[in-house]
């Protein structure tokens, strides 16, 4: 394995070598950088042309400029722009922008899209998988600015009105509960008259609690509860176990994942004045120890025939746990955060990555974060997610179809076991891809919609380094795009290594 990782690392290092020879060609004949000077008047015009020579080196071969460019690169200088600027430090004020824009994008995009490509490929040729198809497709024909527009209008500036009086009409609670249920109903397997009474039950309880929490203004200033907290702690200890080792309530693992549920229930009362308004670093701290209890706790109950299944799913319901008590402290900010003067009622928003002269509470800054996010979130996502949908669904019916898992299902293997231990493995191979070659889309997209939405970070600073044709600011843009994309796909080399063996024997 060492042996591959290192001649992955060779031929990596090479090819970015030489798209760096190419991209710092391309920028420094992208146009003349003295043109501005030789407009400028007689008394001006040498001494500016010198100095830009000078500090552009200029008077050097391309291939000269070059090596002295990559040695100063290596030594972590990055040159300075046409200014006389050091674009480390602008780097340094635009990359922390996108990090934000890519790791929302790309997490939210490869969990919903796998997810639905797995359900799609379950369900073949069912309602759920031709929606499914058409929606993917829609998404993926979609241009970014043209969506990003779209989410200004529809998402920001109406549902901002919405809440200013969050009433829903009846054929609203009509058309979402019609929605839901359709949805619900088209997921089981089953005969028309199963489907139906899913479609029923699910549509008339959903049209039930959407007049609820609308009668009662809960969308204005919403909250979970202790109730609510608890049920969806159970549910999600009840989903892992299934999903790890199958539905048995007398089963360790289900203990165990129980067992994680009660204790994250009962940490919500307890650390109730640490999470009034803690720091990042709390809850960090928080999440280290949740992972640390449930892995005792799985170690413990699972004992020596359960024990991996069971910590397995304690340690995913504790964090499920955590995520839903973290959720239920944004929501009972909401109001107060949409009552500050710097917000006047409008959450959402359509400019830049936070409120200027914004101050508030850790949950207060962190809906802020979110409110800002949101919308060019949803723009770079898009595309992403339908390209993981599509491409999980048809490796996942071709990983279906081959003899390994007929095989399996004739041992007398439940579909749980043969989709989770033999489908999904070896149909996540391909996708694998996908996530190198994502993080590279996801940059030219976030070029793009950082525009749209006013970010001053890594689209807006390559933008503006083409308009005024100077090389060393494109580079820097090239050392964290074209560096994440050839570290993405060795990454997704060796992550084919682990997945299928028979790449580390060739």
């Amino acid at each position: 394995m060492l042996t591959f990782i290192a001649r992955r690392l060779f031929v990596s290092l090479w090819v970015f070598l030489a798209a760096s020879l190419v991209m710092f060609v391309l920028a420094v004949n992208v146009r003349d950088p003295l043109s501005e000077a030789r407009q400028l008047p007689d008394g001006q015009r040498e001494a500016a042309i010198a100095a830009l020579t000078e500090r552009m080196n200029l008077d050097e071969p391309v291939f000269v400029r070059y090596f002295m460019w990559l040695a100063n690169a290596l030594t972590g200088d990055l040159g300075v722009n046409r200014q006389g600027q050091s674009v480390n430090a602008l780097l340094a004020e635009r990359f922390p922008a996108t990090v934000q824009l890519l790791t929302a994008a790309t997490v939210l995009a490869i969990i919903i899209g796998i997810t639905v490509g797995v359900l799609s490929a379950l369900r073949q040729y069912s309602g759920l998988d031709h929606t499914v198809t058409f929606v993917a497709f829609v998404c993926f024909s979609l241009p970014v600015f043209w969506v990003g527009t779209l989410l200004k209008q529809y998402v920001a500036i109406d549902l901002n009105d919405w809440l200013r009086d969050p009433a829903l009409a009846p054929m609203v609670i009509l058309l979402i509960s019609v929605v839901i249920g359709l949805a619900c109903s088209s997921l089981l397997l089953g005969d028309r008259r199963t489907r139906l009474t899913v479609f029923g039950t699910t549509t008339v309880g959903m049209a039930l609690l959407l007049w609820a929490l609308s009668a009662t203004r809960w969308f204005a200033d919403p909250g979970l509860g202790i109730i609510v907290i608890a049920l969806t702690a159970v549910a999600g200890a009840v989903a892992f176990t299934t999903l790890v080792s199958g539905l048995d309530f007398k089963s360790p693992t289900m203990r165990a994942a129980l067992a994680a549920a009660a204790v994250g229930i009962i940490c919500s009362f307890a650390l109730g004045p640490v999470l009034a308004d803690p720091s990042l670093l709390t809850l960090l701290l928080l999440i280290v120890v949740t992972v640390g209890v449930c892995f005792g706790l799985g170690w413990y109950i699972g004992g020596e025939l359960f024990r991996r299944s069971a910590i397995t799913a304690a340690i995913l319901t504790g964090l499920f746990t955590g995520a839903v008590i973290f959720t239920d402290r944004l929501l009972q900010a909401f109001a107060a955060y949409s009552a500050h003067s710097r917000i006047r009622g409008r959450p959402i928003s359509t400019i830049g990555p936070s409120t200027p002269n914004f101050d508030g509470t850790f949950w207060e800054l962190r809906l802020d974060s979110f409110g800002h996010l949101v919308l060019p979130t949803m723009a770079l996502m898009l595309v992403s997610l339908a390209v993981y949908t599509r491409y999980t669904r048809a490796s996942m019916l071709e990983v279906m179809n081959q003899d390994y898992v007929r095989t399996a299902r004739a041992k007398g293997l439940n579909e749980r076991a043969v989709v989770t231990r033999h489908v999904l493995r070896n149909g996540m191979i391909p996708v694998t891809t996908l996530v190198a070659f994502d993080i590279g889309t996801l940059i030219g997209g976030a070029v793009i919609t950082e525009r749209v939405f006013g970010w001053k970070a890594m689209g807006l600073f390559l933008t503006e380094a083409i308009e005024q044709g100077d090389p060393m600011p494109m580079m820097a843009f090239f050392l964290v795009a074209g560096g994440a994309i050839v570290l993405f796909n060795m990454i997704a080399d060796i992550a084919y290594a682990f997945l299928d063996p028979r790449i580390r024997l060739s």
